[in-house]
């Protein structure tokens, strides 16, 4: 499953910034298709993005319309979150799949324990103070604007090298940007998945789905021995298997002994 799940990750890298050119431009595609918004973080902003990131399309419609309520955004993340739930972390996310290779580097690591079980809660935090809050009282993408790695590593950076009129202009923001990407990288190198597990508050959003998504795992309770091997095995600070920190990556289903966990897709029953 792991070796499924990551064609899958790069082929959504791929498909969400499919604009070689920008690359090597450093223009920013502007096309009909930005205007749609991609399940993942992925930057706007990215040379290679044709389409738009839903955490800052909400920020941004939050921030222009103040008292109109945002109905496209926010469709659309409905439309993910009960279709995929958090699978969109496990499966369609390419800064996901940039915290899981950046784990592999070999060094010692920070297990799961007490301690980030109570910190995968800041994310919560983060989405009401920076996603909500902050738009609506000073009108500024305030996450994008103040936090968002992603944001750094897939436009800021990029366009730093390849267009010397935004290299004139970046200022302090810019190097507060970089540190706290430099430092969301050293935490994914200790922590699995550290960012998705502490910080993301596109995760939150889609944790509020994980319990009635069409897409995602499921015990079998009457095979079920309660050994724990699908606990032990995941990464993230689950206390079983599909609660609103399991990312729906299946891997779970692979070491269960008892092959009671299953995938849940649009066409099963509910149980």
């Amino acid at each position: 499953m792991r070796f499924k799940r990551r064609i899958i990750q790069l082929s959504t890298a791929i498909i969400y910034n499919c604009n070689l050119s920008g690359f090597f431009t450093g223009r920013i595609y502007k096309g009909k298709i930005k205007g749609v918004c991609t399940p993942g973080l992925n930057c706007y902003s990215c040379p290679g993005a044709v389409a738009a990131c839903p955490l800052g399309s909400l920020q941004g419609a939050v921030a222009k319309s103040r008292y109109r309520f945002p109905f496209y955004v926010l469709g659309l993340l409905l439309l993910f979150g009960i279709v995929f739930g958090r699978g969109v972390c496990g499966f369609l996310c390419p800064f996901g799949l940039i915290q899981e290779l950046i784990y592999k580097i070999p060094t010692p690591k920070i297990k799961k324990n007490m301690v980030t079980g109570k910190l995968s809660y800041l994310k919560y935090l983060i989405l009401v103070l920076f996603v909500v809050l902050i738009p609506i009282i000073v009108s500024e993408p305030g996450f994008c604007k103040y936090i968002c790695p992603a944001g750094t590593l897939e436009a800021g950076l990029p366009l730093f090298f390849l267009d010397k009129g935004i290299r004139r202009a970046l200022g302090l923001l810019f190097s507060w940007k970089v540190m706290v990407l430099v430092s969301v990288l050293l935490i994914c190198i200790l922590f699995f998945r550290g960012f998705c597990r502490f910080l993301c508050p596109l995760g939150a959003i889609y944790s509020f789905f994980n319990h009635m998504s069409f897409f995602g795992v499921e015990v079998e309770h009457g095979k079920c021995s309660g050994c724990g091997a699908c606990k032990e095995c995941c990464g993230m600070d689950i206390s079983r298997v599909g609660d609103r920190e399991c990312i729906q990556c299946m891997e779970c289903i692979d070491v269960c002994p008892e092959q009671a966990i299953k995938c849940r897709t649009f066409f099963d029953e509910k149980q």
